[in-house]
């Protein structure tokens, strides 16, 4: 199996896909204004104490106040509470951490009021995005994530994932970490350090440990609060950090300078594999070319077809998602009903494997499967889902199916399910049903251009249209954009992208910057 990395950089946006021998797998939107991502760490205040839920809302900047429990806390809260106090005291000199006592740890059946006051400044880091009508919920055992290590102050524990089974791979990375981890920071080794030199592992960590210092001085020098004092790393960089392997044969990205981000990460955790990161500079959208615009049109919505007309339909709540099997059109199997039922379930368990990664579905999922008499059969698709799901980084729980025939899965949930709207609004009616003569859309489109070069001065310039549309301004011996070329120079650009509706453009120039050319009744 072959896995490629494609990212595409917009100006509002970035988009990231992973594919798996070219099928789409995973798929991350995310808006570049959005501050608020899983790792970034706060000083923030309590806004207001719930002694019922023995928990605290903190204010972190964001419109909804954040969650933080009495559990959340972590053991060494009250170590915490006391270097910040001797962080904040002196603004000009820092308090090393090496110098700092511990302090009791909290106690498990505390209580938050009398932990927390209203007002009170904490260090806290964001494990859950805003999801629906919830705020971020937070935690105060920070902790500082890197390809090999885990770096977690006022621990001074050294663990090892027991993913690594060799007893002697264990004790001689645990022997190694407590040599070279300074005092009151502990580290959790990950899976993929198994079997990496010494080197390699105290680069890292002195890179972690970097990252604690310019938080730690962010807090003793910036008077605002609440405040950002450590961002997670960009999300192409993030998702790369967690899902990096071997296996990538090419890394696509769009723009230079997140290439460079990425290829800069990549030479420092992998330096015989800095050659895979490419920088995209074709004509054709990039989505478009790895054909993941129209992987993305019928792998979301409510309706997901698969194999032999079969088909899922998969509804989202707010407690949980329903995800319903059907045959669809399919012809009955000459081996009857039971084989037939068996071969559509088991292909929804192909694809809705795919569908949970694709959408990084979390929370309670309930399939309901076609009902099927044999229990070895039953069974068979128990495994089937299994085995798939065994590609899955999230935490999850499959039980078999039920005497109802659903079966029941439990997904980690971090951020929001992504939801990707197929669905596409009349660019030129806006859901009114009324629009103008089509005919005339090629003359609104030379208007536009005609105002761009002649009035704004952009020479040179990209515009991207719906195929049928590039087709149609491409066509002939003598096509239409010849003759805009003719009139308004070489610098004219048509592109097909699979990403507009069928009415729809949009304008970039010659460094592939978007530039707004709507009119004022299209942005209502």
């Amino acid at each position: 199996m072959t896995s490629e990395v494609v990212i595409d950089v917009r100006a509002k946006e970035i988009s990231i896909a992973l594919l798996e021998d070219k099928n789409l797998v995973e798929y991350q939107n995310e808006s570049r204004s959005v501050s608020f991502s899983v790792g970034n760490i706060y000083i923030a205040k309590v806004k207001k104490l719930m002694p019922g839920l023995n928990a605290c809302f903190v204010d972190v900047g964001f419109e909804r106040d954040a969650f933080l429990h009495y559990l959340d806390l972590g053991n060494q809260f009250n170590s915490y509470a006391k270097y910040l106090k001797q962080v904040q005291s002196d603004r000009k000199r820092l308090f090393p951490i090496s110098k700092a006592s511990h302090q009791p740890d909290l106690p498990k059946d505390g209580s938050i009021a009398t932990t927390l006051a209203v007002g009170q400044e904490v260090l806290v880091q964001i494990v859950k995005e805003p999801i629906s009508t919830k705020g971020p919920r937070l935690t105060g055992e920070l902790s500082f994530a890197g390809r090999y290590l885990v770096l977690i102050p006022f621990n001074d524990k050294v663990s090892v994932s027991s993913k690594i089974k060799s007893g002697e791979e264990r004790a001689r990375l645990k022997q190694l970490i407590q040599s070279i981890k300074p005092k009151n920071f502990g580290v959790i080794v990950r899976t993929v350090a198994e079997g990496k030199r010494v080197a390699e592992l105290d680069t890292e960590l002195k890179v972690l440990l970097k990252r604690w210092e310019d938080a730690i001085t962010k807090v003793q020098t910036i008077q605002k609060r609440p405040q950002l004092v450590f961002e997670e790393t960009g999300r192409a960089v993030a998702m790369l950090r967690d899902l990096f392997n071997p296996s990538y044969e090419n890394i696509y990205v769009n723009d230079e300078e997140i290439c460079k981000e990425v290829r800069h990460y990549v030479t420092l955790i992998a330096p015989e594999k800095a050659d895979i990161v490419k920088f995209y500079n074709g004509k054709v959208p990039i989505f478009d070319n790895f054909n993941i615009s129209k992987q993305l049109k019928s792998s979301f919505g409510k309706t997901v077809n698969y194999k032999h007309g079969a088909y899922l339909i998969i509804e989202h709540t707010e407690a949980l998602h329903v995800v319903d099997v059907n045959s669809g059109n399919r012809a009955r199997g000459v081996n009857g009903q039971e084989a037939n039922a068996l071969d559509v379930n088991l292909g929804a368990a192909d694809e809705l494997a795919r569908q949970l990664r694709l959408r990084d579905m979390g929370g309670i999922i309930v399939v309901d499967f076609i009902d099927m008499n044999l229990a070895e059969d039953r069974q068979m698709l128990y495994e089937r889902m299994c085995k798939n799901m065994q590609k899955d980084r999230a935490r999850h729980n499959i039980l078999p199916l039920s005497k109802f025939g659903l079966m029941q899965i439990t997904r980690q949930r971090v951020r929001p399910a992504m939801d990707v709207n197929v669905e596409e609004t009349c660019p030129t009616c806006f859901g009114k049903g009324k629009i103008k003569a089509s005919i005339l859309f090629t003359d609104q489109l030379e208007s536009k251009i005609d105002y761009l070069v002649n009035k704004i001065g952009v020479k040179t310039f990209y515009l991207h249209v719906h195929p049928y549309v590039a087709a149609y301004i491409n066509q002939g011996l003598v096509s239409l954009k010849r003759k805009w070329q003719l009139k308004y120079g070489f610098g004219v650009h048509v592109v097909s992208s699979q990403m507009m509706a069928f009415l729809q453009y949009e304008f970039y120039d010659a460094k592939r910057q978007f530039i707004d050319m709507k009119e004022e009744i299209e942005t209502k």
